[in-house]
């Protein structure tokens, strides 16, 4: 088949894995995020075409690099772009592939994600900017996370990029004092690739841990890198599956990653601030002691939970909540606090429902619960773990 070409399989791992790190190399010289993002998608466009026919290039990075500099220089040697900027031999220069060492060129992405940060674009968009440049998420997907339209969001998203070029932002770590107010946005961000992709941590993995070397006295960057680390331990139970967390097995954790979160979890106590992130890390952190004892400790999860709540209300949060409370207190109790909440349709809630009216024994709601749930479900992992519980129930 033609999607197991080595050339093109290539093309879609390095579009996954370097889009973001060369985005960052390209507008840091530029400052101008769309016409870097247009080089790219050449660049990746010509990958696809050419990758198959003619084989892979030995370092792909380079070759992407050279190919995305080389169309800038076109466009910089264009007559519009010359009457308004002056040309720079050595910046606008040819570049080519075997002149490039990817690996000995800083990785930007850092910069890049405190530039979406900056206080003269629009805070509702900082973390979505962060998700779409950096992390490369579509529009689509950043929009079906924070509720709006995928057009919607790629409109926002294109007045900020705009913005960064029209302002003059310059990509450097702010200073001392300016960085604490863009750190929140960036935090947010990589959370936001947690969450949006579980199944590829690695983004997340790699951001959270740098963010610790930036500012290791913030005790919420230690909690982030705490809970992308403990979610990322447990892949190897997945095998690209969904399985639930209550059916993993344990021994298929990666013990190092664990043992490294809980180093970030006695730094971020230390400093005796409590915060979103650390709750949710040390939620894990209970969840991964199981590997050891077998059992799990429901009523140090129901008292977290509630702090949490307490702390950083959240819709996933209160569905979480009911769920520890009917392990704690019963499923008449989880289902009595799933009731009370007034809620758009969520897919959590309604499989949490389902659940716990199947333990209820009200097998008739169950089903129809279930149905729900399945018709809320975006995941195909997801999708065929619920189906098959549903195939099973008839």
């Amino acid at each position: 088949m033609d999607s197991l070409n080595p050339g093109r399989r290539a093309a879609g791992v390095a579009a996954r894995d370097s889009y973001g790190r060369l985005l960052a190399m390209l507008s840091a010289t530029t400052g101008d995020l769309a016409a870097v993002e247009d080089a790219l998608a050449d660049a990746f466009e010509r990958a696809v075409r050419t990758w198959p026919g003619q084989g892979v290039p030995a370092n792909p990075d380079a070759w992407l690099l050279t190919v995305a500099r080389n169309r800038l220089r076109d466009w910089w040697k264009t007559a519009e772009f010359r009457r308004t900027v002056a040309l720079d031999t050595e910046e606008h220069a040819p570049v080519h592939v075997d002149e490039l060492d990817v690996d000995a060129i800083p990785d930007r992405r850092l910069e890049l994600m405190l530039v979406c940060a900056h206080p003269a674009i629009d805070p509702a968009v900082h973390t979505p900017l962060m998700l779409n440049t950096v992390l490369g998420f579509t529009a689509d997907q950043i929009g079906h996370a924070f509720s709006m339209s995928g057009p919607a969001m790629a409109t926002r998203l294109v007045r900020a990029k705009r913005r960064i070029k029209t302002a003059g932002i310059p990509f450097r770590i702010p200073g001392r004092d300016d960085l604490p107010a863009r750190m929140a946005a960036v935090l947010e961000a990589v959370y936001g690739a947690h969450v949006i992709d579980r199944r590829l941590p690695g983004e997340a993995l790699h951001l959270a841990e740098v963010l610790t070397t930036l500012v290791p006295d913030d005790p919420e960057a230690r909690g982030l890198a705490a809970l992308v680390q403990l979610s990322a331990a447990r892949a190897g139970a997945r095998e690209g599956r969904f399985v639930p967390l209550h059916e993993q097995d344990p021994s298929l954790w990666d013990q190092r990653l664990i043992a490294r979160a809980h180093e970030h979890l006695r730094a971020a106590h230390a400093r005796g601030r409590l915060g979103r992130f650390q709750l949710e890390a040390a939620i894990q952190a209970v969840h991964c002691a199981r590997s050891g004892t077998g059992t799990t400790n429901w009523a140090t999860l129901l008292d977290l939970h509630r702090h949490l709540q307490r702390l950083a209300p959240s819709l996933g949060g209160a569905v979480a909540l009911a769920a520890v409370t009917a392990e704690v207190d019963g499923p008449a109790a989880g289902l009595e606090l799933l009731d009370g909440l007034s809620a758009p349709p969520f897919q959590p809630a309604w499989v949490l429902r389902a659940h716990l009216l199947e333990r209820l024994g009200r097998d008739g709601e169950a089903g129809v619960a279930y149905a729900e749930a399945l018709a809320l479900t975006r995941d195909e992992s997801e999708r065929r773990y619920l189906s098959e519980i549903a195939r099973r129930r008839r």
